[in-house]
């Protein structure tokens, strides 16, 4: 399997040995073009991409985060939607996982439709309901809603707040509705899954916490050197590489508007 270094931000040296901070490994997955790969880019290096590429295999990013005076490290797994490019590594996603990201577009329909699936294959591959799960809804910015607050009516055709927080109810998730345009601290006040839109920083800072409160130190995962390990290396800042399924000279390319 080849692999490919695509540093988004250079490190910040920390200067004592002894910086040390658990990882997390998180899965992002859901349908393609719901807008995961501009999620996570969003969250690790800042900025939103207007264009991307189909996730083929899986992207992985990082970011390390400081939570109640701990740093922690949140390793981003953002993989494929499109089945033909999943085959060969959804073994690889689902070891050692300790949350997992489910996206759907508030504006598509068939991709709230589509969550069952993605559900069931987290059970088919052993993830049990103790892993940390969230339900993130995303592309908030499209949804049309009427005129009349603090009650908005959302329009016929897309995912309303309360069909999703149904569905996050039902299997014990907690339900976040975002866009990838939206920057840190561009949430509306209020409660996790109250039915506000909160910013991209919100919903992984929210998982961040949820995860250091765990009483048991993760699984090992590996680190972006290869090495097995629980503990990050000494450094800060955030980087992704791309661990492809396979080289496909046909790219295909679509049009993140999250």
């Amino acid at each position: 399997m080849e692999s490919s270094l695509e540093f988004s931000n250079s490190f910040t040296s920390v200067s004592s040995p002894s910086a040390r901070c658990r990882i997390f490994k998180i899965i992002v997955i859901g349908d393609s073009g719901v807008g995961k790969t501009c999620l996570t880019y969003r969250f690790c290096a800042g900025e939103f991409l207007d264009r991307t590429e189909a996730t083929i295999g899986v992207d992985f990013r990082e970011r390390l985060v400081e939570v109640e005076g701990e740093k922690i490290k949140l390793q981003l797994w953002d993989t494929a939607g499109q089945e033909r490019f999943r085959k060969s590594m959804v073994q690889q996603y689902y070891r050692n996982v300790n949350a997992v990201l489910f996206i759907y577009d508030v504006s598509r329909p068939d991709s709230f439709r589509g969550l069952p699936a993605w559900i069931e294959e987290c059970r088919r591959y052993s993830l049990g309901q103790e892993i940390t799960r969230f339900l993130v809804g995303n592309k908030s910015d499209l949804r049309d809603t009427c005129s009349c607050d603090p009650c908005p009516i959302e329009v016929e055709g897309q995912v309303t707040r309360d069909q999703a927080q149904k569905f996050a109810a039902a299997h014990g998730m907690i339900l976040f509705e975002t866009s990838a345009k939206s920057l840190p601290g561009g949430g509306e006040p209020g409660e996790p899954g109250g039915g506000h839109q909160h910013s991209v920083e919100d919903v992984f800072m929210a998982l961040a916490s949820r995860l250091k409160r765990q009483t048991r130190p993760p699984p090992p995962v590996l680190n972006n050197t290869g090495v097995s390990g629980s503990y990050c290396g000494s450094y800060t800042g955030t980087a992704s590489f791309r661990l492809p399924a396979k080289k496909n000279p046909h790219k295909d390319f679509w049009t993140c508007t999250c």
